[in-house]
């Protein structure tokens, strides 16, 4: 099973690990406020993964001890998350009338082999009752969200925090703890309204379609910050960089796709290759956003929410809301908790702390 994805543990810490960093924060909680006691972050060197795969855990797993040490952060408890390349999320329509014994055998025995690419017996698996509804038929049915990764990534994920003598609290997906990060923002939009969250990582970018706070769609597509960064250096002859701060300080410059094409613009070449890429990101979330809704006819796209170190990049919301005929806007989960800061955090930064926040807030 996965590492009580449901539960509420005691209080510790949250940690993302990223191709590129790692992000730990540490939140206290006085009534319904928030108070970030500890963030920082921990350069990873790119040898510790490859193609988006862990390949040296015990790397990680000494820089998650040296980071703890070096800013005195005291927890034994950890929650983390699984990026969602890793996962898959599935709603299933069961009956009603199942008691919870049942509910258990159909979903892990029944129900989950004809939605796993894998093996059963090479899946872990968790799963959340989330309501009851009626189907065309008038049948009632209860509404089940399954969660499932492979045990070869989940027992990975536990030998990392083992080593570094931490015990695992919570296990769960990236795109769960984005949305506990940014709740009272979700709850704006009615049930028949969808947010997009469009979580702009380190070598990729997580789509998810939410309604009513529970992801109803989601895909990886294999466009990041850094592919945007590397764009970037090889048009203004610059070595391939790690370091997105280049990019985040950039403002996007809004072209049309027809200018762009054709070459008829007065940007410079590091922004036109940068303009390609965040093309190329448009025409999948457009893809993506196309199936969902040719499958839910009735639903309205209201708004993309934008997540991630590249979430932050000056006009991308602008880019964005131009390219899709969508509202979009970077998501500021600071703003979102009322969190209690000690330090001003630059709002160029606040998008890719959704995660983190998120992970941060069930060891509270």
């Amino acid at each position: 099973m996965l590492n009580n994805l449901f539960s509420k543990p005691s209080q510790g810490i949250g940690i993302e690990i990223t191709p590129a960093k790692l992000n730990i924060v540490q939140l206290s909680k006085q009534n319904e406020n928030y108070k970030l006691l500890n963030n920082v972050t921990a350069e990873l060197p790119d040898s510790i993964f490859e193609e988006g795969k862990i390949i040296d855990p015990a790397a990680i797993s000494e820089t998650i001890v040296a980071t703890l040490e070096e800013h005195k952060i005291k927890a034994t408890g950890v929650a983390t998350a699984l990026p969602m390349r890793d996962s898959i999320i599935r709603l299933i329509p069961l009956p009603q009338e199942l008691d919870e014994e049942e509910m258990r055998d159909t979903i892990l025995n029944h129900e989950a082999a004809l939605y796993l690419p894998y093996p059963r017996d090479e899946v872990d698996i968790d799963y959340q009752k989330l309501g009851y509804f009626q189907d065309e038929d008038g049948i009632d049915k209860v509404q089940v969200l399954l969660v499932a990764t492979r045990r070869e990534v989940t027992d990975l994920y536990l030998d990392i925090f083992e080593r570094a003598e931490l015990n695992i609290d919570v296990l769960e997906i990236t795109s769960f703890a984005l949305i506990r990060a940014i709740k009272e923002q979700l709850r704006q939009f009615t049930p028949n309204e969808a947010a997009v969250l469009v979580d702009i990582e380190f070598d990729t970018t997580e789509i998810a379609i939410v309604v009513e706070g529970v992801p109803q769609f989601s895909r990886n597509v294999p466009i990041g910050a850094y592919q945007m960064q590397n764009a970037l250096s090889a048009a203004m002859n610059l070595p391939p960089s790690r370091d997105i701060q280049q990019l985040q300080e950039m403002t996007i410059v809004n072209v049309s796709s027809e200018d762009l094409a054709t070459g008829i613009t007065a940007i410079n070449p590091g922004m036109a290759a940068l303009l390609k890429v965040l093309g190329e990101l448009v025409d999948e979330l457009r893809r993506s956003i196309n199936f969902y809704l040719n499958q839910r006819g009735d639903l309205e796209i209201a708004q993309l929410l934008l997540a991630g170190p590249g979430g932050g990049i000056g006009q991308i919301d602008e880019f964005f809301t131009q390219r899709l005929g969508v509202p979009a806007s970077p998501i500021d989960p600071i703003s979102s908790l009322s969190l209690d800061v000690k330090q001003e955090i630059p709002k160029v930064l606040r998008p890719g702390l959704g995660v983190v926040l998120g992970l941060g807030m069930r060891e509270v």
